[in-house]
């Protein structure tokens, strides 16, 4: 098959103001004396309950507020009155803060709209903003508490009086500028070490302010009474397992294919990355964080992603006979030597510290991060810190970074064999939601699909062991999503094994024990063993940051976007998952397979018959972008199958504490048989009262998935598919690409790539086609 570059898209030289969809509808009716009445004696209420349960000590008390609304956010309306939107929910509950009890403006405000309404005006002032507010009350104590307390049975602030001791990390919410936030902290720490505390660490990021103490129960008890705390919970725990696999006899491994010295680099974020054969030439560097776990791999789970990040899929090159690493490697160790984070650190700040470094000093912009916390399954509200700051980095530092959904054993059932005949039902369980940090928008997220049934000749003779899945089916162990507002997680999905069921031991088995169960890959102690396997999410993940690899050294200079894009235009469902979990409709195979498995071939080059066009560029808020598709006219009558698949990738910036998570949208449709001139007018922004141009719908093609669902997602991907004759619809179809401000009002624009691929199910000739259109046009 011919091999060719990729194609620059064209875009129109216009680029307009968007025009906005309608807003919430008007606040309800009120009487308005009694509304002013209620609202003002809740706010008293709530000032002087903060009054009262302050400690002496507190420097600098603040005021919160828990707002809940009954239509818009209003969210300028209450900055305008000095109070900052500190957190927002989806049932429109906000959480405000004011550095002062005062309230004077907000007063004046409910005052004004339950007295007369002045001469002149048709209604009542602030109608709109005090008619919106349902209630006004505070963040109680036990608010504060986080999940894994919660788990752990700490459900009232009464719960920690009895304890001896504990260590915790605590929250602030995002006060503002970065010197408030670190003089509150001071306070706090302050507070804790006159009472015996110990300070253990504490980070300070974009919009993260955290610190983890140990200290006394009473201690904690009474720091859930702080306003400016928004919860205390307890150190996330990595999800890794690495029991010793069985000694695999492979005889003498083939020779290993030369690498060249600026290929791709790959930072493997675990328990660091030994210098085994196989890779030693290729691990160009490695950190401890902190600095004191060294770099030694003694856990073992860092050299196995490590391993699976040079090679892809270990087992299928030595079946060819040959071993060709697709990246170099650079390591930081995270996780001591029982699997652990460091228990005196906080875990943004760890792997904050490890991906800068790791682009510091090593230039890395590939980063692989197959920990999750295992105390922390992603519930469909919001993310969590680790989540956060993964975003924020990938934004910050333009990096891919690679992340794994989590495993969980097999569920639905009470006996063992039930892993058998309940799958795949199991996997769409609310308890098998992602694990932290998977919910991440900004980085890539991957499930696992088995490679095959697991059993080898010895097993398969045994009647009574049975297979859980087939070939291309997904791993019963993967977890699932979706994420943030129902987007796309996990992105996408790609080898890492899978489970038997062993009657003979009673227990499932997987590719720690039983090689044929998974992915092969690299020991850690490579004197006693030089290859090993295992089964997990964390194989997945190092498989697709190697092909993240390839499709970088293909485009050196690409952005992230453009990486993330490449991959998800790439990316199908395979057919024994679609087939598998088709009973279950198509929100559930979404959930499992995010955009399917990556092609690699595709991802990294074009065809005779696909044509793949892809744009970098940026997008002032509330405009759009249109883009030129040539489409030849044999892609138009030929009979068969042919497809336009569009994707796009764009990094917002995010804020944890939020319901809106990403503070920018974005979105795109594909238009045909319109005139440009057309499209612009009907997109752009124009006065109420003037007329839209209208698209028929017959001009706008259907794609899928549909924008509903598509749209919440940074990394968007659909297809058009047509079966029939569309060349009445001309030679030239148009992307509108749009961006839609949000809450991060202090940006001006928003980066982002577009891929399209125009393809063929038949061997015809496209290629040099659209390629003469595209150099016409330069």
């Amino acid at each position: 098959m011919a091999r060719y570059d990729h194609l620059q898209l064209f875009r129109l030289p216009e680029q307009l103001e968007r025009r906005k969809r309608p807003g919430f509808g008007a606040a309800p009716e009120r009487d308005r004396p009694e509304h002013s009445r209620r609202i003002a004696a809740e706010l008293n209420e709530a000032v002087a309950v903060q009054q009262r349960r302050r400690p002496p000590e507190t420097v600098n008390p603040s005021l919160i507020l828990r707002v809940r609304m009954t239509g818009s956010l209003l969210e300028s309306d209450w900055e305008a009155l000095g109070l900052t939107v500190l957190s927002s929910d989806a049932d429109r509950t906000l959480v405000l803060f004011s550095s002062n009890d005062e309230l004077r403006d907000f007063r004046a405000r409910l005052a004004a709209y339950g007295g007369p309404i002045p001469a002149g005006q048709a209604g009542a002032p602030y109608a709109n903003f005090v008619a919106s507010i349902a209630s006004v009350g505070t963040v109680e104590p036990r608010d504060r508490i986080g999940l894994r307390l919660r788990e752990e049975g700490y459900t009232e602030p009464e719960d920690f009086g009895a304890v001896g001791e504990l260590v915790a990390d605590l929250e602030l919410w995002d006060l503002g500028r970065r010197e408030l936030r670190q003089r509150k902290l001071g306070d706090i720490e302050a507070y804790v070490v006159a009472r015996g505390g110990e300070w253990l660490d504490e980070y300070i990021g974009p919009s993260i302010t955290m610190a983890r103490i140990r200290a006394s129960g009473e201690v904690f008890r009474s720091l859930l009474s702080l306003e400016d705390v928004a919860s205390i919970d307890l150190p996330p725990s990595p999800d890794v397992a690495t029991a010793e696999a069985m000694r695999l006899e492979l005889g003498d491994l083939p020779e290993r294919g030369h690498l060249a010295d600026d290929a791709p680099l790959i930072g493997v974020i675990d328990s660091g990355v030994n210098d085994h054969p196989l890779i030693e030439d290729i691990l160009v560097g490695a950190i401890g964080v902190p600095e004191r776990l060294g770099t030694a791999d003694e856990w073992g789970h860092g050299t196995r992603v490590g391993g699976v990040a040079a090679f892809g899929d270990l087992r299928a090159q030595l079946a060819e006979g040959a071993l060709a690493r697709g990246a170099r490697l650079c390591a930081a160790k995270v996780v001591n030597e029982r699997g652990d984070f460091d228990d005196r650190r906080l875990v943004p700040s760890l792997i904050r510290e490890a991906v800068t470094s790791l682009h510091a000093r090593f230039g890395c912009r590939l980063f692989v991060i197959a920990l999750a916390d295992r105390r922390r399954v992603y519930d469909g509200g919001k993310v969590g810190t680790w989540a956060a700051t993964l975003d924020e980095l990938a934004r910050e530092l333009d990096v891919v970074i690679i992340v794994s959904a989590g495993n969980r054993a097999p569920r639905s059932g009470n006996r063992i064999e039930q892993a058998v005949t309940e799958y795949p039902r199991y996997l769409t369980e609310e308890a098998n939601r992602l694990f932290e940090p998977g919910g991440a928008i900004n980085v890539v997220t991957v499930g696992s699909l088995a490679h095959g049934n697991g059993l080898d000749a010895r097993l398969g003779a045994e009647v009574a062991v049975r297979p859980i899945t087939q070939e291309g089916e997904p791993s019963p162990f993967t977890r699932v999503g979706p994420g943030v507002e129902g987007s796309v997680k996990p992105d996408f999905i790609d080898l890492g094994g899978t489970m038997i069921f062993d009657p003979l031991v009673q227990r499932l088995r997987d590719g720690r024990d039983v090689a044929s169960a998974g992915l092969l890959t690299l020991h850690h102690r490579p004197v006693e063993q030089l290859i090993t396997s295992g089964s997990g999410t964390s194989y997945a993940a190092p498989i697709v940051a190697f092909k993240a690899a390839q499709v970088l050294s293909r485009l050196p200079e690409a952005s992230a976007n453009l990486v993330r894009a490449l991959l998800a235009n790439s990316a199908t469902i395979p057919q024994a998952a679609h087939q598998c979990l088709s009973p279950f409709g198509d929100d559930a195979i979404r959930s499992v397979c995010g955009y399917g498995q990556i092609d690699l071939e595709h991802a990294a080059f074009s065809d005779d018959a696909r044509v793949v066009l892809y744009a970098e560029d940026e997008l002032a808020m509330d405009h759009f972008a249109i883009y030129e598709l040539p489409v030849p006219a044999l892609f138009q009558n030929t009979n068969g199958r042919r497809t336009i698949r569009v994707s796009l990738a764009y990094d917002p910036p995010v804020r944890h504490s939020r319901s809106d998570y990403a503070g920018i949208g974005m979105s795109f449709r594909l238009v045909r048989g319109c005139d440009p001139a057309l499209i612009s007018e009907h997109y752009r922004r124009r006065p109420r009262d003037e007329t839209i141009p209208d698209i028929a719908n017959r001009f706008q093609c259907k794609m899928a998935p549909g924008p509903q669902s598509r749209e919440k997602s940074t990394l968007q991907s659909a297809v058009a598919t047509f079966k029939t004759d569309i060349s009445t619809y001309g030679d030239r179809y148009y992307i509108v690409v749009r961006c839609e401000a949000g809450w991060a009002t202090e940006l001006d624009r928003q980066r982002f790539a577009l891929v399209v691929q125009v393809a063929h199910e038949a061997e015809i000739q496209i290629y040099q086609q659209i390629r003469q259109r595209i150099q016409l046009r330069g």
